[in-house]
Parts: C-alpha cells; structure tokens; sequence
C-alpha cells in the first residue's frame, strides 16, 4: 500500500528518530500510567543492530515505527508506535499486518504481545485485528501494573 507509506529496516542513523517517536507516540499514555511505557525507556540500539526495528516513512517524515523479536516458536511485537500527526490514518494496522508477513517470512504461526491494562484503546484495536488476550499479569518491569498479554495464529 504505497499511499500508507514505505517500511524499512532502521539504521543506527535512525536511534534519534526512533526515541522522539516513540516518546511522541506514547506521551498520551506516559500522562495516563503516571510513568513512561516500557518502550519509551528502551535503548533500541541493540534492537536495532540485531535487525528488530522497522521504520514506517511517510511523505518522507518517519511516521511510524514497529520493533519485533523472531523467537522459534513465535513473532513478539514489543512496541507499535505512530506519530501523533499520522495517527487515525490506519498506519497502525499496515504495521500489524507488516507484522504477520515478517511471522510468515519466519515460518512461526503466531504472533504475541502484551500491553498495559489501562491501555483500553490498544487493548480495543488488537481485539479488532484478530488477537486475543491470553491472561494478565504483574508488569514485573513496571511494579503495580498490569500487563495484558494478546496472541493472534498467522495462516
């Protein structure tokens, strides 16, 4: 879907970029835990070294970003972000759906994630992409909230 925009894989030119979307994406959020989101305090070079990292390029602005781990059995999304000025344009979902091609790539039949509880809207849109929610637990990075962990099967 060219109109939805090109993804690549992040360079480490690209760490910068990536810190200020992710705060931008997750800021709304920051003010509702009380605290920044797990992605937000991560240092992606690492994950962008080991090839983790997808960026969403947009009217050739960054508009989004997708950060994954390939494990034998399964695709685990740790982070889906949009920019504030690109989101409501379906962005989100042409990422989830980046997603499952990278799981099929990888000839794993499922893919995971997990968000927080209070994250209601996230929680709403996984659901409505086909994931469902495989239990709750204590975020044992983040004490007193709760993680909510989503599965969806890739065909």
């Amino acid at each position: 879907m060219p109109e939805r925009g090109a993804i690549r894989q992040a360079l480490p030119t690209d760490a910068a970029t990536i810190a200020k979307l992710t705060h931008d994406a997750y800021s709304p959020w920051t003010d509702l835990l009380g605290g920044a989101p797990i992605p937000v305090t991560e240092d992606y070079g690492p994950r962008i070294a080991a090839g983790e990292v997808y960026i969403l390029d947009r009217l050739r602005q960054p508009a989004g970003l997708l950060v994954v781990e390939t494990h034998r059995d399964h695709l685990m999304i740790f982070s889906v972000a949009v920019a504030p000025e690109f989101q409501g344009l379906g962005l989100g979902i042409h990422l989830l759906r980046f997603a499952e091609d990278l799981a099929r790539k990888a000839g794993v039949g499922e893919i995971r994630l997990y968000t927080n509880a209070r994250m209601d809207k996230n929680i709403a849109l996984y659901k409505s992409f086909g994931y469902r929610e495989t239990g709750r637990r204590q975020n044992p990075a983040r004490p007193g909230w709760t993680a909510v962990d989503m599965a969806k099967e890739i065909a």
